[in-house]
């Protein structure tokens, strides 16, 4: 018996045109395994009630086609459900896919689909809003909200918001406290990590794992210039945690307090969170699809 699977489609996330893409999906899709429906978002909040209205329907399987906004909007309906995620990956970051080792090529992703099999992964929670990938405070949450004012997509025009955004952000003074931690600090950007990186292979966690029932945070510091080639590296290198100006907790739940109300980011979508901040990891609560292991 073939299984029920749709796919939600955002038509705006990444830089390449999702004309061809139903075309691909039915082509490379088994159809021995798959009866397959398609669909596209028109507006934010579509990929959640489109998700919702499949699941009524009985679908087994939801494929997020778009970056980790539109698998955020997706995942958050499947929580708790017998359902499971997939991710054909077309974001401009795409940090979930990655961590979870789904190819970036359209067609090869829509064939890792015919051999993947359902794992079980944790999500977070921040003030009760869901992440999948990462969350946070600092310059990370600066550049998400500087790139979703401009109208240019992909990786060059988020570089591009990192390297004038580096001369006019001012470190912050925060305050994070949980099960034995107590730590004040001034950071430049503090990162809550279920996955390992906010994407394009940017490992901010590099020992973040989706299934371990805890977050890493990473705290990196006020930097000189002369310091950014030397944390760029390490950045893509698997190997910051393990930098002068970075500090890494892990917790299940943690709180932060911060001077002021200010800009925030869940799974690069920025908008703004208060003073006090809980952020906490659910455990096993997404099913999602992964490369079967033979």
């Amino acid at each position: 018996m073939k299984s029920k699977i749709a796919f939600i489609i955002n038509p705006i996330s990444g830089t390449g045109k999702k004309e061809d893409l139903p075309a691909l999906i039915r082509q490379e899709l088994d159809a021995r395994m798959y009866e397959p429906e398609i669909v596209f978002t028109q507006s934010r909040g579509d990929g959640t009630i489109l998700a919702k209205s499949f699941i009524d329907r009985g679908f087994q399987f939801i494929v997020a086609v778009g970056g980790d906004g539109t698998v955020n909007e997706v995942a958050r309906a499947l929580i708790h459900t017998d359902c499971s995620l997939g991710i054909i990956p077309i974001g401009s970051g795409n940090g979930l896919a990655r961590h979870l080792g789904i190819p970036m090529n359209n067609k090869r992703a829509i064939q890792q689909l015919n051999v993947s099999e359902t794992i079980q992964m944790d999500y977070g929670l921040v003030n009760g809003k869901h992440f999948f990938c990462t969350c946070g405070t600092g310059f990370d949450a600066y550049v998400s909200t500087e790139f979703a004012k401009g109208k240019r997509r992909g990786i060059m025009s988020y570089i591009e918001k990192i390297i004038t955004g580096y001369f006019s952000y001012k470190s912050k003074k925060y305050q994070l406290l949980g099960n034995g931690i107590d730590l004040k600090v001034k950071a430049f950007v503090l990162t809550f990590a279920n996955a390992s990186q906010w994407g394009n292979n940017a490992y901010i966690a590099p020992q973040a794992s989706v299934q371990d029932g805890k977050m890493d945070i990473s705290i990196m510091s006020n930097f000189p210039i002369i310091a950014i080639p030397t944390l760029a590296i390490n950045l893509f290198a698997k190997s910051i945690d393990k930098d002068l100006f970075m500090t890494t907790l892990r917790s299940a739940e943690i709180t932060l307090i911060r001077e002021d109300s200010g800009p925030f980011h869940y799974d690069g979508e920025p908008y703004e969170e208060g003073k006090e901040i809980l952020v906490k990891t659910v455990p096993d609560g997404l099913n999602v699809l992964v490369k079967k292991r033979f």
